[in-house]
Parts: C-alpha cells; structure tokens; sequence
C-alpha cells in the first residue's frame, strides 16, 4: 500500500529519521508514537506530500486515497453551514446534483430525447454513488461527534476551534479514503464521542495512522504499534499495551547482550595490555585491536520512563469535609447546568467529573474553586482546606520573561533550588533545559512547568481542569505517579480515560443537572455503566388469556421481588443518610465548642464535652460503615 525506503530527513544539523523503513499494508489500523520532537507529526506530512524527504523513496498507488487530519486545520473557517462543510467531502455527488438540477430545469421546456438521456445517466451514476443517502450519512457522523440537528445549520464561523476540528473530522471520514493519517484526533473530543470514534475505526475498512497521546483509544483500535525513536521506525505487532510488553522483552534481551559484550570488551582489553607489553606479541595485540574497532556495539537500554522522586508536602492538613455543596443552581441563557444539585468531597477523594461537553464540568470546577461565584446556592469549603486551580489558562499566567526554574522559585520560596530542579527533572526538565526562559517553551513544555507550579503549592486540595492537554505519554504517567503519591484531595476534569482509571477513586457526572457519585474507579464505573444503557426499559406485561372462568392466584415474579428488596433497601439507606447527616451536624457542634477557648476554663465541662465528641465521631463512623455496606448491596442487586 506504502512502502517507505531508507527514509532521511533532515531539520539543519539534525536528522529527524536516519533511513528508516516502514510498510503500511491495507486494513491495518496502526498507532504511531514516540516521545515529542521525534517527528510522528512531520513523518504523516511527508507521507502526505507536505514535506519532501533528504533522501529515500515513499511508493504507493497512483490512486491511493488518502484523508489527513491535522492540527493546522483548527484555523480553517467557512460562513458556511457545518453540514455543507461536512458534505463537500461527496466531491463527485454534488457536481453530478448540481448538473442534475440543471438538467431538469432544462426539461421544462426542452423535451428532447439526447436531454433525457443524459439526465438517466447522470441519475444512474449518482444512484450508484449512493448520493441520495450522503445527507442522512453526513448527519449520522456529525451526530456522533456532538453536534445536535440545530447545529448542522449553524455557520462553521460560529463555533470554536475545537468544534471546527470535529467537523473537519466528518469531512474526511465521510471521504472514506483508503487510508485515514489522524494527529491527536481525540484532542478536541468529550468521552461520548472519543468512545462514538472508536466504535467507527474499529469498523472502518481502509488503513489508519494515528497519532495519540490518548493509551486507552490506541489500545480500543489499533491493531500495529510503530514507534518512532533515534531516526528509526519500529514494528510492534499489536495495540499499544501489547507494546509495552514486548518492547519490556526486546529491553531485557537487548539489556543481557549488552552486559555480555561489554564483559568480553573488558576482558579483550585486558588481553590486549597484557601482549602489548610482549614484543613477541605485538602482532597479535594489533589484529585483536582492530576487531574490537570492528565490532558492531550493542547499545545500553535507555530509561525512557523516569520516576518522580520527590514528596509533596504541605504544612498542615485539611478537615473532613473538604467541600460541601448544597442546594446550587447554575444556569447560562441557553442552557441549565445545576439545578438544587448537592455534593460533598471528602479528605482524600480523588475525584474524576466526567461527561459530555457542555454538560457544566468546568463550570463545576469553577464554582468549586470560588471562581464563578454567579449561581445560587451554598459552597462550603472545610476546615484548614487550602486549594491551588490548574486550568488552561494558567498558561496564560506564566511570566514569560522568567526562566522555568524562575517562575518556580517565585512561586514557591519555601522549596530549595535543589528541590524544585527535583521536581522540574521528573516533568522532564533535566539540566540547563532549567535556564530555558519561558516564552520559548512548546505549548506541552508550558502545561508540565503549570503543573510543576500546581504541584508544588502548598496545597491540601488540588481542582485539575483538562491537565493532560497537550502532554506526551511520558508526561502523562509522570503525573499519573505525582498524583498517586499526593495525599490530599483532587477534583478533576479529563478525558484521558487511562490517566482517570489510574488517579481515580470515585466518580462524578452530571445527570439531570445533579451530581450524581459513583464510588469506584472508572474501570468500575465504566462496566457499570455499560451495563446501564443496555437495561431495557420494563415493558407493561401481557395482559393473559381468558380461558376459564376460575382465577387463579398469580405467584410474585422473581424481578417484583427484587423490585420489592431493592424498594426497602433505598429506603433504609435514605434514613441512615439523613441520620449521618444529623450525626455530622452534631459532630460539628461539639468541634466549634472545642475549638472554643473559654471552654477549658472548666476542665469537667471540658472533658464532657470531650468525651460527647469521641462517643458521636463512633457512632458516626458505624453508621457510615452500614451505609457503605449497604451502597455495596444495592449496587450488587442492581447489576
């Protein structure tokens, strides 16, 4: 399909590839990954024809079709409607519907024989194309990448750059090339249509390229894992988790050959000195000299996965209840977010807010972060909670002057230099890359020093908005391990599904413009939620026949039971929830007289006091216990 030969090509000094080969075969759906700058990008402009090679060859079939999504085209922008833009895809169907409508206007008043059989030629050849199902087709895609039917008549100049990015993602997907060269096709998506976009590669029968960031979509549809690395293009036969693995195996044996030979190079060595030494036997050191020049070298492994090896600190620790929101309501013009929607984040939650966009998640955080403070409502915020907002305009805030360990030690004096180029090596700034100032950084080089800054507040309880935007693999586990070692609260927003299953203990959504909790992790919430959408809505029974007179008495259905079971249960855990929360009212009536100073002026006060604390903090605790054990339950009976 393509073949790829000895491929070179150079930027200055550097080579980015050093003739590296590479064959695409029809039908395989293929990711292309590697760590930033080494040319994944720049190789699909090649393959496209952007870019011309130093040197190499790039054959392929004349007729080869090719669909190239790109990040250039989020500037491209149309006062047309989003579904004209999505149907100029039908290049030859909408020339053969613009002659057709010529044709019969024609005929109303040309009745010649040599008019109507153009016309039947021009219908059959359209029919053939199937041009009188691209308007349902266009509309199908466009569904699925989030546009409702009002928006198909919109002009393209009305929405974002990332809503242009989805329409020009229909385009070429209802070009149905030959082959589909995608860069970070998921970038601008929301989870309905990253899972909606899985589902059509998956089926999709020509070959795909992707570029991806996003592990969990690759492992969905790839089924060939090429990576780019030193100049060179690797074959992996498999998705990416296959990958990992055997590229761990090909380490381990590259690893075992490397201590062999650099064993027998020391042990030739010391041969060498040894006849060195020997007139007799300086022939021979010379022959052995320059076959150790003529050995091929094996080279050690490098670590492309370091570690983050420092603490997160801060100076003192936050209250239970981190976060109490209770009757919020939000709402724009066009649109209701909350309505008497209640939550509460508690001490070491680690919270993924996931859903469609739209749907009010970063409006959410906002709110929760006392950023939006329009809307109606109460939002409590703990005792001793003290918060840092990462969100994608604290880009924006970065002084751009500073140099990157500048603008962290502004930031945070309390860290020596020391520790903050500690924490700058593990976002993968080793180095002088420190001294970098930074308005020469790359838009993923600016989001890791952000999240640096974010991290290294002092900080109990970290709201995250879109955090992995613009990050590699390499930066994304990176900060999957800083967020797994932080011990304080999280809240945050992605669409990295890998990235949430890994940081994650509960889940929230957005549903009927409430919160609604899932306790688990999104493995857990996502099967549970599979499982939820395929429930089909209980059908009224049959009404039974009449055969006799006599009625007999009819036995409770096995599901009227369950319905029955499941009826009782939520009403007990409705009580224990209303009686956790008289307990935690009380609980928090005896802090306040704790905290109170004029109390220990009267030590048997004092201590009763105490004691009344200790007694309803135990019973709060069994009754929460009961409540999880019986949540548990009730999930179970409703799976």
């Amino acid at each position: 399909m393509i073949a790829i030969n000895n491929l070179t090509f150079e930027i200055g000094a550097r080579a980015l590839y050093d003739e590296a080969n590479w064959h695409i075969k029809p039908g395989e759906k293929i990711g292309l990954i590697g760590a930033n700058g080494t040319g994944k990008t720049t190789l699909l402009k090649i393959i496209v024809g952007e870019y011309t090679p130093t040197s190499g060859t790039i054959s392929m079939a004349k007729d080869l079709t090719m669909g190239y999504l790109n990040q250039d085209l989020l500037s491209y922008s149309s006062d047309k409607n989003i579904l004209h833009v999505a149907m100029e895809a039908f290049e030859r169907q909408n020339q053969l519907h613009d002659e057709i409508e010529v044709l019969l206007k024609k005929l109303e008043t040309d009745y010649s024989e040599d008019l109507l059989h153009k016309l039947s030629d021009k219908q059959h050849e359209f029919e053939l194309l199937d041009g009188y199902n691209i308007e349902y087709k266009a509309h199908e895609i466009l569904a699925g990448l989030g546009f409702s039917e009002p928006d198909t008549h919109r002009k393209l100049s009305e929405f974002s750059g990332g809503w242009r990015m989805r329409v020009m993602l229909a385009k070429i997907l209802l070009q149905a090339p030959d082959i589909l060269l995608l860069d970070e096709p998921t970038n601008h998506l929301d989870l309905p249509s990253i899972q909606w976009l899985e589902e059509y590669l998956k089926a999709f029968e020509g070959a795909i390229i992707i570029v991806s960031h996003d592990r969990w979509f690759l492992d969905r549809v790839i089924n060939r894992t090429v990576e780019s690395r030193k100049g060179k293009l690797t074959v992996y036969a498999g998705n990416y988790s296959f990958y990992l693995e055997e590229k761990a195996l090909r380490e381990e044996i590259q690893r075992g050959e490397f201590k062999n030979q650099q064993s027998k190079i020391k042990q030739e060595e010391r041969l060498i000195e040894r006849f060195r030494a020997k007139a007799s036997k300086a022939k021979m050191a010379q022959s052995r000299i320059k076959a150790l020049d003529r050995l091929e070298r094996v080279e050690d492994v490098d670590d492309d996965n370091p570690e983050v090896n420092f603490s997160f600190r801060f100076s003192r620790q936050s209250g239970r209840h981190v976060v109490t929101l209770e009757h919020v309501n939000k709402s724009f013009p066009t649109i209701e977010i909350l309505d008497d929607a209640e939550a509460l984040i508690e001490k070491g939650d680690k919270i993924a807010l996931i859903g469609a966009n739209g749907k009010g998640k970063s409006t959410l955080l906002r709110i929760i972060a006392g950023a939006d403070k329009d809307f109606t409502g109460s939002v409590q915020q703990g005792h001793n909670v003290t918060q840092t907002f990462f969100a994608q305009h604290q880009l924006e805030a970065l002084h751009l002057e500073n140099t990157i360990l500048g603008e962290l030690q502004s930031f945070a004096p309390k860290h020596n230099e020391t520790e903050l180029r500690t924490i700058l090596g593990s976002f993968l700034f080793t180095g002088d890359d420190v001294f970098k100032k930074i308005k020469v950084l790359s838009g993923g080089e600016k989001s890791r020093v952000a999240l640096a800054k974010a991290l290294t507040a002092d900080a109990n309880f970290l709201i995250l908005d879109e955090p992995t935007n613009h990050l590699d693999m390499q930066s994304v586990n990176i900060l999957i391990q800083a967020l797994q070692q932080y011990e304080g609260t999280i809240i945050v927003v992605s669409h990295d599904r890998y990235f949430l299953d890994n940081v994650a203990n509960k889940i929230w959504f957005i549903e009927d413009h409430k919160i609604v909790t899932y306790p688990g992790t999104y493995v857990e919430y996502d099967h549970w939620y599979s499982k939820r959408k395929l429930q089909p809505k209980a059908a009224p029974a049959p009404k039974p026949e009449k055969k006799e007179e006599k009625k007999e008495p009819v036995a409770k259905k096995p599901d009227d039971e369950k319905a029955k079971q499941l009826k009782k249960l939520n009403q007990e855990l409705a009580g224990m929830e209303q009686q956790i929360g008289a307990l935690e009212k009380e609980v928090k009536a005896l802090e306040d007289q704790l905290a109170d100073d004029k109390l220990y002026t009267n030590a048997t006060k004092a201590q009763d006091v105490t004691d009344a604390y200790q007694l309803k903090k135990l019973e709060l605790k069994e009754v929460q216990a009961k409540w999880e054990n019986l949540a548990e339950h009730i999930l179970e009976l409703e799976a």
